[in-house]
């Protein structure tokens, strides 16, 4: 690791904050501070050494005795826009499987079942703060202004779609597995350089946790105190590969002790643990007080991709046990339980994002299609023998494909 002494750095964190929050904080002296919600010192509380979950909703959507302390403060109209932003990624990400099934669009990985930890944590953050997403945050993405038409327009093979227009601080999908982590950590980095007051989220899956560039960005975020939430989407699976033969730590979560920061598991299928937990974060970075690893436990409930087959390495009886823990269900009938949601609400709402989803997926079709020469030759001043070859297979895929 190389990089400037992190000393000078620390000194002028955060200018804009009050002057307790920062100011000569040394971390070696004072050890990780906890974070207040609601009255509780939440971090210490959740330590994920003692494998406990922060949970508000049960799975039936009813208020947990232990939980409601960490309730967050939202209100009804905020509540509504949170479960109508998370029914807006599944119908959005069920139609773009629709059309690629229908061959209008190419392979993409698939939302289902973890739209809460998606649309909550970005929600939890205030607009000029920086998301660096992975590859199955389409909530988080549309909940920060992103639209159904660039997402698809990516995943008809169109670099543009990865590039949201007025959103600057949402940046390109990454396929790459926690290439977006030192990104993050990067920008989090020149925030701490410039005495900014705005916090970076990223997300990756527990897969991820084994690669080097997770470690890489951890340790540089917390060495520098860099505003950054790493949050790990534990859906229990890296492509087909169970959680429990990825690593030897018993929980994910738990790997933030080594890097000198602050890690909670949180339950990421319920949408109000996922913003107390993020604001929770969010709160602590913007302080000054450094990064915040945040495992949100929850299920990838459709494949990996579209070309994944996931009965050949789960049950069908596993994927029935998470069925009810639906964040959406669990949401919804804790919105019933307020009078906030009703069945026409929610058929309007489904009917009017469908309706996006088909005139973006028209657009999408109606624009000018990225030249082959574009995807495969601006990497290199010339070409290797490799990407020659390539292309030549990509361009006979095309003419079968217009013939048939």
């Amino acid at each position: 690791m190389h990089g400037p002494d992190p000393g000078p750095l620390r000194s002028s964190f955060h200018p804009s904050v009050g002057p307790s929050a920062s100011r000569g904080l040394d971390r070696q002296t004072t050890g990780p501070l906890p974070v207040v919600i609601s009255g509780g010192p939440v971090f210490d509380a959740f330590d994920p050494l003692k494998g406990k979950m922060l949970r508000i909703l049960d799975e039936q959507g009813r208020l947990l005795k232990a939980g409601q302390k960490y309730l967050p403060d939202l209100s009804p109209a905020e509540l509504c826009d949170g479960y109508a932003a998370m029914v807006r990624a599944r119908v959005a990400d069920e139609r773009a499987v629709s059309y690629q099934r229908q061959g209008r669009i190419y392979t993409l990985p698939t939302n289902l079942g973890q739209e809460a930890a998606a649309v909550g944590s970005i929600l939890a953050l205030r607009p000029e703060d920086w998301m660096v997403q992975s590859y199955r945050e389409l909530g988080g993405v549309l909940a920060k202004g992103g639209t159904v038409k660039n997402h698809l327009a990516y995943f008809s093979g169109s670099e543009t779609g990865s590039v949201h227009p007025g959103r600057p601080r949402l940046l390109p999908l990454s396929v790459p597995i926690t290439s977006q982590v030192t990104h993050a950590a990067g920008i989090g980095h020149s925030i701490v350089y410039r005495g900014g007051s705005e916090v970076v989220i990223t997300f990756f899956g527990d897969g991820g946790t084994s690669q080097g560039d997770f470690n890489e960005g951890l340790n540089w975020a917390a060495v520098f105190k860099c505003p950054v939430i790493f949050v790990c989407n534990n859906n229990q699976y890296a492509i087909s590969l169970g959680r429990k033969s990825q690593t030897g730590s018993e929980t994910l979560a738990q790997k933030a002790i080594a890097f000198g920061m602050p890690g909670m598991i949180v339950d990421g299928n319920d949408y109000l643990a996922v913003v107390a937990a993020t604001r929770a974060a969010a709160e602590h970075a913007r302080a000054g007080r450094g990064p915040v690893l945040l495992e949100m436990y929850t299920y990838r409930m459709g494949a990996h991709t579209t070309s994944d087959d996931p009965s050949i390495y789960r049950s069908k009886e596993e994927e029935e046990s998470w069925k009810h823990k639906d964040p959406l269900l669990r949401m919804r009938a804790y919105l019933d339980s307020l009078k906030l949601w009703d069945d026409a609400k929610e058929a309007e709402l489904r009917e009017q994002v469908g309706h996006e989803c088909d005139q973006a997926m028209a657009e999408v079709e109606a624009m000018e299609r990225t030249p082959i020469e574009d995807i495969f030759g601006y990497q290199y001043e010339t070409m290797p023998p490799e990407l020659v070859r390539q292309m030549a297979e990509y361009k006979q895929f095309l003419a079968w494909k217009e013939a048939r």
